[in-house]
């Protein structure tokens, strides 16, 4: 029952809560023991949040989940799992991680909050209106990003990580819903309602402008941000940034591998060379030089 009850907590998706490091990288807090062992307290209590979501979430679409060709196979959808005992641990779950964020700090705790009743607004209404559901999708990372802020002291972390994130957020969001409608093709609306609002060409134009945006973003940060070195060796990390939106780009279009985020970060090798030679310039930069 516990095995069931992690599959539908979905722990590959957790690997989108690690934005939550991103202030103590980027200000330069990374060696401080304090405030990593925070911002790492908050990744847990941010995944099992999201945890909590995700059963939610499956509740609210059982019967929509039980005519996917591939959600269908999820516990609750099966059969496999009760509603009422995944009910029943959700309350649980929320019950210890509530209280536990407010003791770690209480901004950070109303950022849970509202990341949770957001994604409780998206599970019942906001997942079937057309843009909204991916600005929606954006708006989360940028709280996860948040959250990461009010754990520590921040001095230098830049306003300008907001705006990539959100960016980079909504060139996924689209990129999902594109693999998506490819392939469900005409069965697409029956599995997820919001897919009638949107095209192909449609969703093609939205990525066009998203990932050329989230790369003019990212260079004027290397540039611009007041918190980096003054000899802009940020912008060496400018290839690594371009490789990957290319890369998803080709996943999305090329090979139709590209339905879940988290999936092609945890299977795509190129994908993840690019993140991990990204992340280690982007140390060497902060940490070495």
């Amino acid at each position: 029952m516990f095995q069931l009850l992690l599959k539908t907590m979905r722990p590959r998706q957790w690997t989108k809560n690690l934005v939550i490091f991103a202030a103590l990288v980027f200000d330069g807090q990374l060696l401080d023991f304090r405030a990593g062992l925070r911002t790492f307290i908050g990744f847990i209590i941010f995944c099992l949040v999201s945890g909590a979501v995700y059963i939610i979430n499956d509740l609210a679409d059982i019967e929509a989940d039980r005519r996917h060709p591939e959600k269908r196979q999820r516990p609750l959808a099966s059969g496999a799992l009760s509603p009422n005992i995944a009910l029943i641990y959700t309350a649980i779950l929320l019950a210890i991680v509530i209280p536990a964020s407010w003791l770690l700090s209480r901004h950070f705790a109303l950022i849970a909050l509202g990341y949770f009743a957001l994604n409780l607004a998206y599970s019942k209404w906001l997942k079937h209106i057309p843009l909204i559901d991916v600005l929606t999708i954006a708006f989360g990372f940028v709280l996860r990003v948040a959250a990461g802020v009010v754990l520590i002291q921040v001095a230098r972390f830049s306003p300008w990580l907001y705006v990539i994130t959100t960016l980079g957020a909504l060139y996924l969001g689209f990129g999902k819903r594109r693999a998506e409608l490819a392939l469900l093709a005409d069965e697409a609306n029956s599995h997820r309602r919001v897919l009638d609002g949107y095209t192909i060409p449609l969703l093609d134009q939205f990525i066009t402008i998203v990932s050329a945006t989230t790369i003019i973003a990212y260079s004027l940060y290397t540039f611009f941000a007041p918190n980096l070195p003054e000899n802009h060796t940020m912008m060496l990390t400018i290839p690594f940034v371009l490789y990957g939106v290319f890369r998803y780009l080709y996943l999305i279009q090329v090979t139709h591998q590209a339905g879940a985020p988290e999936e092609v970060l945890l299977s795509d090798r190129p994908l993840q060379l690019t993140i991990v030679l990204w992340g280690l310039a982007v140390l060497i930069i902060f940490y070495l030089l």
